[in-house]
């Protein structure tokens, strides 16, 4: 009787540890590709994402060192995985891989790859006078051309499962140009409407598409050249006189990826202390 009173108890808290050491939070079980992961926000997105329990897929395009590290610190839950988002193949091959690996369809893609990128309000990009359309183009192809690769690579998963998310990283510079980068600004731009004809028409399928739009964040490799008048000034112009943190913006980011937004699609949020109110 003894014997087996212990071997109930012993049982009881095998299956407790079990529980305790499997992943837990809101994204507990998805695959979530995100992309230009390997460093900035991307990282923090990553980071962030893990820690609610999914399985995160750091693609990245040349910073391969930069993207190892990131999987490095979250663990088993993360893989490196190389892609151009502006070939369409590479975004077929990423998705394979990563499906491949977890054993998982993936659920969640975050576009949030960026062209190459400087927020220098001195740029010739910040000036009618000087901004090109080669310039406009570059990013038009990062932003626009990236993210419908990416969302045709993982729509097979969506439509396998009936279900999906994909969260959209955009601007608040679309809605407020504090500093007129035409080119940047053209581009997620354009991403607002992208997100809202693939909220229009994979709504049936039950893949939610959002996008969230960031404010200045500090401080970034993107926003390095951004100087400290620029920061003070959309920091006293916002009602929480602060700017934005990556930390404060991935965190927003998991709600359109978590259960908790599966009422919502086609929107836009700007995450950047109310400086935006639409």
């Amino acid at each position: 009787m003894l014997t087996r009173l212990l071997l109930s108890m012993a049982a009881v808290v095998s299956s407790a540890a079990d529980e305790c050491s499997a992943p837990a939070g809101q994204l507990a079980g998805r695959l979530v590709v995100i992309t230009g992961a390997s460093r900035g926000v991307g990282a923090e997105l990553a980071r962030t994402f893990a820690s609610e329990g999914a399985m995160v897929v750091v693609n990245y395009f040349q910073s391969k060192e930069k993207a190892e590290t990131v999987v490095a610190e979250i663990g088993e839950q993360a893989l490196a995985v190389y892609g151009d988002v502006r070939v369409k193949a590479d975004m077929d091959a990423l998705v394979a891989t990563a499906e491949a690996h977890f054993g998982a369809k993936v659920s969640v893609l975050v576009n949030n790859a960026l062209q190459s990128y400087k927020f220098d309000p001195t740029s010739a990009s910040a000036s009618l006078k000087t901004v090109s359309w080669e310039s406009i183009d570059a990013q038009m192809r990062g932003t626009v051309q990236g993210a419908v690769n990416a969302a045709q690579a993982c729509l097979p998963s969506f439509e396998a499962t009936k279900y999906g998310k994909i969260v959209n990283v955009g601007t608040n510079l679309v809605y407020n140009p504090v500093v007129t980068y035409y080119d940047y600004s053209a581009a997620k731009a354009a991403l607002v409407s992208v997100t809202r004809n693939l909220a229009a028409e994979l709504g049936p399928l039950g893949v939610r598409v959002n996008l969230v739009a960031g404010g200045l964040l500090e401080r970034t490799d993107a926003s390095s050249l951004t100087t400290d008048e620029v920061f003070g000034y959309v920091a006293g112009a916002t009602p929480l006189r602060k700017t934005t943190t990556v930390e404060d913006f991935a965190t927003a980011c998991v709600f359109f990826a978590a259960p908790a937004s599966d009422a919502v699609t086609g929107q836009s949020l700007s995450v950047d202390g109310g400086l935006t109110m639409p």
